[in-house]
């Protein structure tokens, strides 16, 4: 669907140049839910805006289900942006107009006959679950309701794509819950292909088939998110993740757990079917050693179980090498550093 080869943008400020974007190559493929995610700065939102031109890039290709962006004229540029369409962090709703005029707004501008614009209203403000706040005017209306006109607007046109910027961080937890389903429903039910820049990996982790991390205008790391989470190879990437997992405690806890007797702690990673196999108990009972977990948890991430638990082993120093030995031929485990 969209296609970044060694894409770059350069931006000239008075003597400066600030390189945005650095060679950038991506396959986003019919359907899919991509996620870019990267902290402020790292060039996502300049990304982004490369698709529908509204940056051109300085030098690299950006096609649209086969077509080359550069060989475009004004009108198909316009033509283009139709079949993208855009929500934002913060809605960027019309204050003037009632939600079915806002959703309405984008058929208007393509000359809609006004028997058809109220027809595809309704059939948007049912699919987003706003029938009942037609009428309403923006400042009447939650985050998460405002946030829902602006997908049903976005909507409006039948896009191919659907464009992401920072949806849900001005939103509470539940409300970036439900604005999360409403996007999957998006994608599933009418086989929209989603692009978001996030820097919340909770987003990408909920609803993200595929994900690229970007640092500095690059991308650093990407790949299935399954992968990407349970084995990321980039520190950056690492620290997304530990901002979701919380797959360690404290550094003052592991020293008092160190202090009151513990030794030796162990991370044992378990993946997809792995983590419903009590490996770990049969492995060290099968040994004379007991296991003590310290920390960690079981958790669903795209409809696997991947489990990632801190461990110390008691017994003999013999029997304990002998069930890490084990232990390393069905899952990943490591020692883990205090201090």
């Amino acid at each position: 669907m969209i296609e970044f080869s060694q894409v770059a943008k350069t931006f000239v400020l008075g003597k400066r140049r600030v390189e945005a974007v650095k060679d950038v190559s991506l396959t986003i493929q019919k359907g899919e839910i991509f996620g870019i995610i990267g902290f402020s700065g790292a060039g996502k939102s300049t990304l982004l805006r490369l698709v529908n031109l509204l940056e051109s890039p300085s030098n690299g290709s950006i096609k649209i289900q086969g077509e080359d962006l550069s060989s475009f004229s004004a009108k198909e540029v316009r033509k283009l942006r139709r079949r993208i369409g855009m929500i934002f962090q913060n809605f960027n709703l019309f204050t003037s107009r009632t939600v079915a005029g806002n959703i309405a707004y984008p058929l208007k501008l393509a000359g809609k006959p006004k028997g058809e614009i109220k027809a595809r209203v309704d059939e948007l403000l049912q699919f987003v679950g706003l029938t009942d706040k037609a009428n309403d005017y923006p400042e009447q209306l939650s985050g998460g309701q405002k946030q829902r006109v602006g997908i049903a607007r976005a909507l409006a046109n039948s896009p191919d794509i659907l464009i992401c910027d920072e949806a849900t961080s001005a939103l509470d937890p539940d409300t970036t819950n439900e604005i999360l389903r409403l996007l999957k429903k998006v994608n599933k039910d009418l086989g929209i292909t989603i692009l978001l820049i996030t820097h919340e990996m909770n987003v990408i982790q909920t609803i993200c088939d595929r994900v690229a991390v970007m640092e500095n205008g690059e991308v650093i790391e990407s790949g299935n998110v399954f992968e990407t989470f349970t084995d990321p190879q980039h520190p950056t990437t690492k620290r997304f993740i530990q901002s979701v997992q919380q797959d360690r405690p404290s550094e003052s806890l592991l020293q008092q757990w160190q202090q009151s007797g513990g030794k030796n702690l162990y991370r044992v990673i378990f993946k997809g079917e792995l983590a419903n196999r009590p490996i770990l108990s049969q492995i060290s009972r099968k040994n004379n050693v007991d296991v003590n977990i310290v920390y960690g948890s079981v958790q669903e991430l795209q409809e696997k179980f991947f489990g990632n638990l801190l461990v110390s082993f008691e017994g003999e120093a013999s029997a304990i090498h002998t069930v890490i030995a084990e232990l390393e031929k069905e899952v990943s485990i490591e020692e883990v550093l205090i201090g």
